[in-house]
């Protein structure tokens, strides 16, 4: 698969090695360029650098590797490029606080879509720090990780869920792109938990077989 990655950060590069050595065709792109040219050599595997429209010109899939707003105004100047693309939202609103900043307006990843309108996007891996991403695999007690997907393209929705599973993890279909606030609201939940309270957030949920109520044994 051929990916474009917009931006130079930690999630360009924890992202886009493991899917560099799986064999995708990476390119990463950025307005400083040589930050650009560290990130894709921090992923190796013949990643190659450019600018943002670099990044983007035959691309199958882009991620969206920017803080919260700073992407959505890069996407806009790209709308063009980037019509037909599968356009992947890793992105957190959460601000000081650990408030949602998209408050009760659209979620980041709509605010993407509107920005793109003619670009499918998809929102996934924003529940997870960087370095959950540079393990090989993350796995806990035996068990993958599970990375949710919103989306409305069923041909982007099977592209992001192969690119989950070349991370050693299992991807979970959670609905389509008005889904997105839910997962960018589980994230502030979480990592005001983790952070604010130092809570073990696997322990909010029962296991799947107690997801309705523990089994009652007949009579």
């Amino acid at each position: 698969m051929r990916i474009g990655i917009l931006g130079t950060g930690n999630m360009a590069d924890a992202l886009g090695t493991p899917w560099a050595r799986a064999g995708h065709r990476l390119t990463v792109g950025g307005r400083d360029l040589a930050r650009a040219r560290r990130a894709a050599d921090r992923i190796g595997a013949g990643a190659r650098s450019g600018d943002l429209r670099t990044a983007v010109a035959d691309a199958e899939v882009v991620l969206v590797a920017l803080p919260f707003g700073a992407g959505t105004e890069v996407v806009r100047e790209l709308a063009e490029p980037l019509a037909g693309r599968t356009l992947v939202d890793c992105t957190n609103p959460v601000g000081p606080g650990f408030r949602l900043l998209t408050g009760h307006g659209p979620s980041a990843a709509e605010q993407l879509a509107s920005a793109a309108p003619r670009a499918q996007v998809v929102k996934a891996f924003n529940l997870c720090h960087e370095d959950v991403w540079r393990m090989r695999p993350p796995v806990f007690d035996g068990r993958p990780l599970t990375v949710p997907l919103c989306g409305d393209d069923p041909e982007s929705l099977a592209r992001v869920s192969t690119l989950i599973a070349d991370l050693g993890c299992t991807p979970a279909l959670a609905g389509g792109l008005d889904r997105a606030g839910l997962l960018e609201a589980t994230a502030a939940l979480f990592i005001g938990l983790w952070v604010g309270t130092g809570a073990d957030v696997q322990a909010i949920a029962p296991p799947l077989a107690y997801a309705s109520g523990p089994a009652r044994e007949s009579d």
